[in-house]
């Protein structure tokens, strides 16, 4: 086998490995033991992250901060991939900000001149616009890590009550209109609640509570096990094409929205009445574009709505 492929079977392999001697990978390699201490020196140069342990039980062990192989990349590819990561500095806060830095900043120096030329001119012509946030969302890493590992966590969290604490069990972490949520089962009400990120004042691991295993809740399916702790009613609003284009860049109704042949829609699925102030005013933002057919309860709070803010400018 030649050198250079050699040299890329064996970082694959050290990757994969947690712990070898080099007797071992020169056995499963079929060189002597001087070559594949060469090649692992040559490894460490390039960054692979490397240590040894002298002993009997002792050998070669790759830390926790491991490197991928190199990939090829297409010129197209590698141009996606870096305005994917670019498009991520809209946000204050990621679960992942420095590490998205470092990647970028690696991706981009290591493209020829010609690509990262390109680039630079693409900069200024396409763009993924998020809103921006003043509010700080430091805990991301850890809700992440607990979602992932099945974790419970303590966090001081701001409601409209006031700042209490309460254990939750996250299932994980997304973006939405610039601000970050948290769905997690909560400890204290018994049931998947929604938390927003910037309101949480502390997020530490707690051992009060014994974990559920939540392995098979995620993202996509977290709606349908929530349970409803007051008497829902059904959801109709119709909406014409401009209507259905705003709705499409609401994250909430994507369950809920349905869309024609023609490009009109309807909202339909069901709600609890103490989420009809948020409803209402998000229907009022779309004017003329929407139109509620039930519950008329719904109907009655946007009027309200409406008479307040006609009060305002009497």
């Amino acid at each position: 086998m030649p050198k250079s492929k050699r040299l890329l079977a064996l970082m694959m392999t050290v990757n994969r490995k947690r712990k070898f001697t080099v007797k071992e990978l020169a056995q499963e390699f079929e060189v002597s033991s001087r070559t594949i201490l060469r090649d692992l020196q040559e490894l460490s140069e390039l960054g692979v992250p490397l240590y040894s342990e002298v002993g009997p039980h002792g050998g070669y062990q790759v830390l926790n901060e491991r490197i991928l192989p190199p990939i090829a990349f297409s010129e197209e590819e590698a141009i996606a991939l870096f305005f994917a990561c670019h498009a991520l500095r809209h946000y204050v806060n990621l679960p992942f900000k420095t590490e998205a830095s470092s990647a970028l900043s690696k991706f981009y120096n290591y493209m020829s001149g010609d690509v990262r030329d390109r680039i630079d001119q693409m900069k200024n012509r396409v763009d993924i616009i998020t809103p921006s946030r003043h509010s700080e969302s430091p805990y991301l890493s850890i809700l992440l890590e607990g979602a992932i590992d099945q974790k419970v966590l303590l966090i001081d969290y701001e409601s409209r009550e006031g700042i209490s604490s309460r254990e939750i069990q996250p299932i994980g972490i997304y973006a939405s209109n610039g601000l970050w949520y948290c769905p997690a089962y909560c400890f204290l009400r018994g049931d998947i609640r929604v938390f927003r990120c910037d309101r949480m004042h502390s997020a530490v691991t707690s051992s009060a509570s014994k974990p559920m295993d939540l392995r098979h809740v995620h993202l996509g399916n977290r709606e349908s096990l929530i349970k409803a702790e007051e008497e829902e009613v059904i959801l109709y609003v119709e909406l014409s094409k401009e209507g259905v284009q705003k709705c499409e860049s609401e994250l909430w109704t994507v369950s809920k929205l349905h869309i024609r042949n023609d490009g009109t829609g309807w909202l339909d699925g069901n709600i609890v009445k103490s989420d009809f102030p948020f409803f209402a005013k998000f229907i009022l933002g779309l004017g003329n574009e929407a139109t509620v057919k039930s519950p008329p309860e719904l109907v009655d709070a946007m009027k309200e709505m409406i008479t307040e803010i006609m009060a305002k400018y009497e």
